[in-house]
C-alpha cells in the first residue's frame, strides 16, 4: 500500500491550535486505499495543544526557510524555530515511510499549500505555502491541500 503523509488533524487527531481535529469523509476519500502516515509538525516540535494561533509574517513558508519571514503567534511571540523544526521532522517522517505525496491542512502556517493566512490575524489570505509544505516541496514531495467537506 502506497504511503501518503497526512496532517494528523485531518485524520481526526485533536492537535490543531484550538485542540480539535478536522477529519472528514472528503479527506478519507482523498487518501483512498493508500496508507496514511499521520503527522503534526507543531506537536512534533513540542508546541502544546491547544496553543495560540500563529501566522507567517513577511512572506510564506519559503521565506521562513530562507530567513526573510517569521512565524509569530497572536500575542507577537516568535515561534519560527518550532515551525522549522516541525517541518524538518515531517520531512524525516515522510522519507522514512517512503511518501512521495502529502495531503495537508489548508491555510495553515505549517501545512498550507497555495494559500496561507496573511500574518494579520484578520482571516485574510495570501498566496503561498506553509513552512512544512514548502520544505516537503523543496525535497520532491508533492503537497496537496486537503479537500473541504
Amino acid at each position: 500500500m502506497e504511503p501518503v503523509l497526512v496532517s494528523a488533524c485531518l485524520h481526526g487527531v485533536p492537535c490543531r491550535f484550538d485542540g480539535r481535529g478536522k477529519a472528514s469523509a472528503a479527506v478519507a476519500d482523498a487518501v483512498g486505499d493508500r496508507r496514511p502516515v499521520t503527522f503534526c509538525p507543531e506537536v512534533a516540535a513540542g508546541l502544546p495543544t491547544p496553543r495560540r494561533p500563529a501566522e507567517i509574517v513577511g512572506g510564506d513558508g519559503h521565506d521562513v526557510l530562507d530567513g526573510s519571514a517569521r512565524v509569530v503567534d497572536d500575542t507577537g511571540h516568535d515561534v519560527t524555530d518550532a515551525f522549522v523544526d516541525g517541518a524538518r521532522r515531517a520531512l524525516d517522517a515522510a522519507r522514512r515511510a517512503g511518501c512521495t505525496e502529502a495531503l495537508l491542512m489548508p491555510r495553515s502556517p505549517s501545512c498550507g499549500r497555495g494559500t496561507v493566512y496573511d500574518g494579520t490575524f484578520t482571516g485574510e489570505l495570501r498566496e503561498g505555502d506553509g513552512v512544512t509544505a514548502a520544505l516537503l516541496e523543496r525535497h520532491g514531495i508533492t503537497v496537496r491541500p486537503a479537500p473541504h467537506g
